[in-house]
């Protein structure tokens, strides 16, 4: 391995070669200042745009988010992307130059370069790589060294035994943790659904393996069990229900084992299970540091929209008298809301043309509607100025009521568009317009946009069957 002596500007762009821990760490934050004090330059002195910390985190449309809405950018956000992204290119460089001889210099695989580019999960790969100490020269000294640790007299080393003590200690953190986030900070953020499930793989993992090195496919079921622990623990203490559990799953399991994978990789140099407890300290001290981080500064959430359509055999003016009002709809029989997931009842109007109130009844409460455009039989539109619960959860409890259950999915105002087809016939869309105040956006929206699609075709549906059958 080849070492680098001394350190000059050109060092910083070299791939060949290792960095130790203190330079790295010192070169990482000083760059890090440096671009974020150059793109707020930029961004405020150049194009008049605002700019913070989040713009590098949450991933936007195309990437970046300027007003707040995802939209097609103006032409000076789009000078702003490209003037932002040309100086991006040699931090971007460095970074990975840096990355690619830390890892070396620990006994790392290079791959895990990747995590470079992963929004939060950087941030606290970079902190790893701070702490751990480059491989030494001789393994034995570190063997003795680490008989005398602290977390030897709490951790046996059979694997069932270091199994279980690890999963009872994330469980313990993760439960604090979650609890800190959803009911004190009322926050479902990147620390919640990115940070915590990454670092609860990643730690019990390191814990399993403190003794003893284990095999790839023990640490990955210990990661795995790491989450699946965690949501029984939140479904005991009434935390939140099982639908929830289950929409975060596939993105919590997924973190997981790619925390679990980079602890298994860690684990396999002797040199660095004497860093163990520090490591996992810090990385359990990140977390609520990086929800505290979201509190304080919270995003403007994206405005989505999402648009569905039926044909109708009938023409528009039958159509729009079942569109401003409708009958009681017949009891769900799709999975979806036999679930939990609230579903549109009837459809009640106090008043006609701009300024009428439409009522939305669902099963956990009224939409209020008042009517913004009335053009008769062609576009009836809304604003929403009170939204229902989005979901009756699933508890083994008589009921539970977490914070996301209110202002959390927040519909903003909806539409019927009505387009006169030929034979007499109508195309119906229904359009919705809300916000979720959950992260990442670009993940929830996948559930959110299917929830509110289910919810169209369950109406568009009635009102197709009211018009064609009289």
């Amino acid at each position: 391995m080849k070492k680098i002596s001394g350190w000059s500007f050109f060092d910083l762009w070299r791939l060949d070669g290792v960095v130790d821990r203190g330079p790295y760490a010192a070169i990482g934050l000083l760059g890090f200042v440096v671009k974020y004090n150059l793109d707020r330059l930029i961004a405020s002195a150049i194009f008049h745009q605002p700019w913070d910390l989040f713009k590098y985190i949450i991933p936007q449309k195309p990437l970046f988010l300027i007003s707040g809405d995802w939209h097609d950018p103006s032409e000076n956000e789009i000078f702003l992307f490209g003037t932002i992204l040309v100086v991006a290119l040699p931090f971007i460089w460095i970074g990975v130059a840096l990355t690619l001889r830390r890892l070396r210099a620990i006994g790392l695989p290079t791959w895990l370069v990747t995590l470079f580019f992963f929004p939060v999960i950087n941030l606290i790969f970079f902190l790893l790589l701070a702490i751990l100490p480059s491989r030494p020269t001789e393994d034995s000294q570190f063997f003795e060294r680490k008989e005398k640790g602290v977390l030897n007299w709490i951790i046996p080393d059979h694997p069932l035994g270091s199994a279980w003590v690890a999963l009872v200690f994330t469980l313990l953190f993760g439960l604090i943790a979650a609890i800190l986030s959803t009911k004190i900070f009322a926050s479902y953020g990147w620390g919640l659904f990115v940070a915590l499930p990454f670092c609860l793989g990643l730690v019990s993992v390191l814990l399993y393996s403190h003794r003893s090195p284990r095999s790839f496919r023990s640490c990955l079921l210990v990661a795995v069990l790491s989450i699946a622990l965690l949501g029984v623990g939140f479904l005991g203490l009434a935390v939140e229900g099982v639908i929830c559990l289950l929409m975060a799953a596939p993105i919590a399991l997924v973190l997981a084992i790619m925390g679990g994978s980079v602890g298994y990789f860690i684990q396999r140099c002797s040199w660095n299970r004497d860093q163990t407890l520090k490591v996992c300290l810090l990385l359990m001290l990140s977390v609520p540091l990086l929800m505290g981080a979201e509190l304080v500064s919270v995003p403007r959430e994206p405005l989505f929209s999402v648009c569905t359509s039926v044909e109708i055999n009938a023409p528009p003016e039958r159509v729009w008298q079942s569109v401003v009002t409708f009958s009681e709809l017949p009891e769900p029989t799709e999975l979806l809301f036999r679930l939990g997931i609230a579903y549109p009842v009837k459809a009640t109007i106090q008043g006609t043309g701009v300024g009428a109130v439409r009522h939305c009844e669902f099963s956990t409460g009224p939409f209020v509607e008042p009517i913004e455009v009335w053009d008769e039989p062609r576009l009836l539109k809304f604003s929403v100025t009170q939204n229902p619960a989005p979901m009756q959860e699933w508890t083994p409890y008589r009921a539970i009521n977490p914070p996301h259950l209110h202002g959390f999915l927040v519909s903003e105002g909806g539409q019927f568009l009505l387009k006169p087809l030929p034979n007499g016939k109508t195309q119906l869309e229904g359009t919705t317009w809300y916000r979720h105040h959950m992260w990442p956006a670009g993940y929830w929206q996948i559930w959110s946009d299917q929830i509110i699609h289910q919810i169209h075709l369950r109406v568009l549906k009635h009102i197709q069957y009211l018009a064609e059958n009289g």
